[in-house]
């Protein structure tokens, strides 16, 4: 593919994420699928290029005074010190631009730039962002420009961490050892997923904050623990590791498909511990532990998954927070007598974190928090974006 046609599959493809709801990295691939004449370096520059526009969309709008995919492509050429004429030919490419386009590009950038332009997040999310942050919000939300590492969880029960570590390192990846059990490879680390001691069940790829909050959690072996909105089960799995495959797990999830991956992942970890349960009747209770990882904004994860900021509205916020407060209420009676209830979320805005927990606690006096929140960031821990609170019920 000549420059100017990657210039124009990298249009589509914005123009794609519009009639999605797909993740930017699955959509991409599904795109790819289908255009075999994209060989692997057409891919990278096209995949580069998409992201890097999902990660500045909000300066290269306010460059072209405009939000449309030819826009903002045409804003990151700028940024690149190119000249958008010299790649906007027609033909397989995109087509000359016009006059508005050329007058755009001749004037020069605004002087005044919003704080959420500087940020790189919806307007709307300014104040959550400022009351978290404060004076650091730029900081941190340069950070969350960035792209970041992989972080992968030991699983101790088929592997140590040393073992992996050096064969990791011999194997050529970049890492290093992390908190407890963990291993962080360098950002774009690519074929750990397939690599001979993850299909052995050796280690799971897991941002390093989640671990942190499932060892705070405190599993203990022979405990009855409910995992709560588990998804494919991540949590799950390092909570039965935590156990040492001693005790119980039931997996609660809406979506089968995603327990169906559960199921695979167990049997590759060596975990026999964990019982799949299909949202709908609640499962029997009480549990000694009730792990509730809440569907969320996932404002942790921008620099994995930078398409989320765009796509969030105060409409869709206020829908999770209510699925919050609900999934709230069902695990907090589910948690036994002097058993513990952790609340998490992949989000730093306080509206789907302490706020959720203080009104819990305001109508709830059976519970209380035992030790201090957990709050992470990529500037502030190098992890993603993550929240968790302990609370014990009484």
């Amino acid at each position: 593919m000549t420059p100017s046609a990657r210039l124009a599959a990298a249009i589509d493809i914005l123009e794609g994420f519009g009639t999605t709801t797909q993740p930017a990295d699955r959509f991409l691939k599904d795109w790819f699928r289908t255009r075999r004449f994209a060989g692997s370096g057409d891919r990278r520059e096209i995949t580069e290029l998409v992201f890097h526009v999902l990660r500045h969309r909000a300066a290269f709008a306010h460059r072209m005074g405009r939000e449309g995919p030819r826009a903002l492509v045409i804003a990151a050429l700028l940024a690149q010190g190119k000249d958008p004429a010299t790649l906007f030919t027609g033909g397989y490419g995109p087509e000359p631009l016009s006059q508005a386009e050329q007058s755009i590009i001749a004037a020069p950038p605004a002087a005044d730039v919003p704080l959420w332009v500087q940020g790189e997040f919806p307007q709307f999310l300014e104040s959550e962002l400022t009351k978290r942050f404060g004076g650091a919000l730029l900081e941190e939300m340069a950070a969350f420009a960035d792209r970041a590492p992989v972080d992968l969880r030991v699983n101790s029960l088929k592997a140590s961490r040393d073992d992996v570590l050096a064969q990791l390192t011999q194997d050529k990846f970049d890492c290093a050892a992390v908190g407890l059990h963990g291993i962080r490879c360098a950002a774009g680390s690519a074929g750990l997923n397939k690599h001979a001691l993850f299909e052995s069940g050796a280690f799971e790829i897991q941002d390093q904050a989640a671990q942190i909050a499932v060892e705070r959690a405190g599993a203990k072996p022979g405990m009855r623990v409910l995992d709560l909105a588990a998804g494919a089960g991540g949590k799950s799995l390092a909570l039965a590791a935590a156990m040492n495959n001693d005790g119980a797990i039931i997996a609660c999830d809406v979506r089968g498909a995603a327990l169906a991956e559960l199921e695979t992942r167990a049997a590759r970890a060596g975990t026999t511990i964990i019982r799949s349960h299909i949202l709908g009747l609640p499962p029997e209770g009480p549990f000694d532990l009730v792990f509730l990882d809440v569907p969320c904004s996932g404002a942790g994860t921008w620099r994995r998954q930078p398409e989320l900021k765009w796509r969030l509205t105060p409409q869709k916020l206020a829908g999770l927070r209510e699925t919050q407060e609900r999934l709230l209420r069902q695990g907090a009676g589910l948690c036994a007598a002097g058993g513990q209830l952790v609340y998490a979320t992949c989000s730093t805005l306080p509206c789907e974190n302490e706020q959720q927990i203080e009104a819990f606690l305001a109508k709830n006096p059976a519970f209380r928090r035992t030790q201090p929140d957990f709050q992470a960031s990529p500037a502030g821990t190098a992890s993603d974006g993550f929240y968790a609170a302990f609370l014990t019920r009484n």
